[in-house]
């Protein structure tokens, strides 16, 4: 027995809401013109996601982009032909003779509880149903609402079966739906942005890192100017976190296991750690994280009130095994350096130390041009340790904290570790989409199973409070977002190459090469460009490796010991575009000293 219903037939929601329906249609659209181009084709899932949808299938024969076209047409036509999405609510029994054949979706159907609502959509022309699928909804009413211009299919992937690498390698489709031709305009323009500033592209065009499968999957190789990036953001790092009453401390890469045991990582995060390996018959483990180390030199000697609060900071290179097909680029590897810090306080100190951590990372964010900043706090997931008392005390303190900084925030429902609640901070970057980046996270479980202690005023052994702290998160992933959000085109204090001085001809060489001298001398990054290619196609190439300033030496610069300054973007620099070697140098040295964002 089956109960039918039209679909649509009560408003649409506006906005993400209405464009989620508009792109689920689109995707069952989708899913008929496959079938109906390929007999044989077993359907999987096609949900609508983020600017998009896609569909799994299991094909009768392989397809690649050049089938995508066909798939368009034949979705016109089905939309033109104005389809009804139809709603069905249908037994367990008649979901299984519907779908007979289909085994990915009998395997959804037997997981349903019994007694749960199965409904069926169907697509219907002229009242006769063409297709059919197992779904949740909702739909439009009518092919006609969707805009035939205002659909692409974009890409064809590979997917496992319910992303399990023992199930069957199954043809993803994806595509992205809008409301109208121009809003998919718009996207399409969008994505030809982000396209243009991959840090993938354009880590290998500016030869900042690279990555060799062949010598192991999800680890960076930093090139000379991607390191001299790295040293400029390092040095900097350190300088903050002295003036901000840190101290830097260096760990090993290796530890015994009973760390992690301890610490309740092996027991909680085992599948994203690397096998044991046997030392002196003992078993060592590659470090995932740096804090069992930290609290080893806490503990190296009795503490007191005194000494706390103790903000300790580390460039900690660790190792988390991450499965291959979601590797990618700077944004998701196997082995990264986390910019982590410890801080152990008493219980008192502990508000004041989450607001102060909050305030640092604010400051350093803006400095690197990122002022759109939001906060999430994340709550008690479901397999956590600790008394939920404490997990209330310890989620207003970082409440507190966000709204002393006017920041605006949300709640992230089972968010925060299993060892405490957390503070996330997302940033928005140049084409405003949103990165997880800071977490401050707080954990009263490792004191506890380590057994640290604190002497307090009154004589008695208590324990500190921790607070767990990544900045930046790691320098890969980090430098894959600056990268990005900059285009490749880095501040000057961070750029590789700063300068580049480009004699007119071979005659000048040698002044090119003095005033250069002369620029090094004052700590800035200098290049000469001295080969005997023409001058317009070395300053063309100084602008690809988008150097800020490019320093045009001849004759009459020679000679008044100036400089002509020409900008990345083309724009000149100075009084008639010149300016006395010292006096550029003066400039330059103060646009890197202050951390200046623009040229």
């Amino acid at each position: 027995m089956s109960h039918q219903e039209k679909s649509g037939e009560k408003q649409l929601p506006e906005g993400s809401e209405r464009l989620a329906v508009i792109r689920h249609s689109v995707s069952h659209v989708m899913a008929q013109a496959v079938t109906t181009l390929f007999p044989g084709t077993k359907v999987a899932i096609g949900p609508s996601i983020e600017n998009g949808f896609y569909y799994d299938f299991d094909l009768p024969r392989p397809i690649t982009a050049e089938d995508l076209p066909a798939i368009e047409a034949e979705m016109k036509r089905i939309i033109d032909s104005k389809q009804d999405f139809t709603r069905l609510s249908v037994n367990r029994e008649e979901a299984k003779r519907r779908f007979a054949g289909e085994p990915f979706k009998l395997e959804l159907i037997d997981e349903l509880p019994e007694g749960e609502e199965i409904s069926v959509y169907e697509n219907s022309a002229g009242g006769t149903a063409v297709w059919a699928d197992l779904c949740r909804g909702p739909h439009l009413a009518n092919t006609r609402e969707i805009h035939s211009g205002a659909f692409k299919l974009m890409n064809i992937a590979g997917a496992y079966w319910r992303g399990d690498e023992k199930r069957p390698m199954l043809t993803r489709i994806y595509g992205t739906a809008w409301e109208s031709p121009k809003d998919l305009k718009a996207h399409l323009a969008f994505l030809e942005e982000v396209e243009k500033r991959d840090h993938r592209r354009l880590g290998k065009d500016l030869d900042l890192y690279s990555i060799h499968e062949e010598a192991g999957a999800g680890l960076i190789y930093w090139h000379p100017n991607g390191g001299r990036i790295r040293v400029a953001i390092e040095d900097f790092w350190r300088k903050e976190h002295y003036r901000n009453g840190y101290e830097i401390l260096y760990t090993p890469h290796i530890g015994k296991s009973w760390l992690w045991e301890t610490s309740g990582h092996l027991g909680f995060y085992k599948s994203n750690m690397y096998s044991p390996m046997e030392i002196d018959k003992q078993d060592y483990i590659i470090k995932p994280m740096n804090c069992p180390f930290h609290i080893m030199i806490y503990k190296n000697k009795g503490r007191s009130y005194r000494d706390l609060p103790l903000r300790w900071a580390e460039l900690g290179t660790v190792y988390r095994y991450e499965r291959s097909g979601v590797l990618h680029g700077l944004l998701r590897v196997r082995g990264f350096t986390q910019d982590d810090a410890h801080i152990f306080c008493t219980p008192d100190q502990m508000e004041g130390e989450i607001r102060e951590v909050l305030r640092f990372s604010l400051n350093i964010w803006k400095i690197f041009g990122f002022k759109d900043i939001k906060a999430y706090l994340a709550t008690k997931p479901a397999e956590s340790v600790g008394e939920q008392s404490r997990w209330d005390a310890a989620l207003e303190s970082l409440r507190k904290a966000v709204e002393a900084e006017g920041m605006a925030y949300e709640i992230d429902e089972g968010g925060g570790a299993f060892y405490g609640p957390k503070i996330d901070l997302k940033i928005k970057d140049a084409l405003g989409r949103e990165w997880q980046m800071t977490t401050i996270q707080f954990d009263f479980n490792e004191p506890e199973r380590f057994d640290m202690t604190f002497v307090d005023a009154d004589g008695q052994h208590k324990r500190p409070y921790m607070v767990h702290r990544a900045l930046l998160g790691s320098l890969e992933r980090f430098f894959g977002v600056l990268i990005e959000h900059y285009g490749g085109a880095f501040p000057v204090w961070i750029a590789p190459e700063q300068i580049a001085v480009i004699p007119v001809s071979e005659s000048f060489n040698d002044y090119a090469r003095k005033t250069a001298a002369e620029l090094r001398s004052r700590d800035l990054r200098v290049s000469v460009e001295d080969d005997d290619g023409r001058l317009n196609a070395k300053i063309r190439n100084c602008q690809n490796r988008k150097i800020p300033y490019m320093l045009v030496v001849g004759e009459r610069e020679a000679n008044e010991g100036t400089v002509s300054i020409r900008l990345r973007d083309g724009r000149q620099l100075g009084e008639g575009a010149s300016m006395k070697t010292a006096d550029f140098a003066d400039y330059a040295v103060e646009k890197v000293s202050s951390r200046s964002l623009e040229p």
